[in-house]
């Protein structure tokens, strides 16, 4: 039975490879970043118009990205293009990572098929907005305790 499994699995995969490039398939198969974070210092939640839905929770020190998870509840270019634009903001200072664009998000990946091209548009613009969340209790601290999240 698991020979069928594995045979099956491969089969997939083949087919996977000649549709997206090998970086799409490690980020949707094995995805960074995968999950929630209590007290984030930034958060947003994007439906694109496919009707996926990400979101992005930032820890921030010292005005960089120290961590930085995501959320969700589409399809395989949406998980990769997730974690990836997670793994792209980790590290680096909030001013550089407010930049991280579409396009850095389908270069990093090895791009994608035109028809999944907004999976990208979806994390970046999920990214931005979990930014100026963090910027916008940053100036106004005590809106921090009318989050929800």
């Amino acid at each position: 039975m698991s020979d069928e499994s594995e045979h099956l699995q491969e089969l997939i995969l083949t087919d996977a490879r000649q549709i997206y490039s090998e970086a799409v398939i490690d980020h949707a198969m094995a995805p960074r970043n995968l999950g929630i974070m209590k007290s984030a210092d930034g958060y947003a939640s994007l439906t694109g118009a496919c009707g996926d839905t990400m979101e992005i929770w930032l820890k921030v020190n010292n005005d960089a990205v120290v961590n930085a998870v995501f959320m969700t509840d589409g399809c395989g270019p949406s998980i990769a293009s997730g974690s990836m634009v997670t793994e792209l903001a980790k590290g680096r200072p909030v001013s550089e990572a407010q930049r991280i664009a579409q396009q850095d998000v389908l270069d990093a990946l090895g791009g994608l098929p035109e028809e999944s091209q907004h999976c990208a548009l979806l994390a970046a613009d999920t990214l931005k907005g979990a930014i100026r969340d963090y910027l916008l209790t940053k100036r106004e601290p005590w809106k921090r305790a009318y989050r929800s999240h």
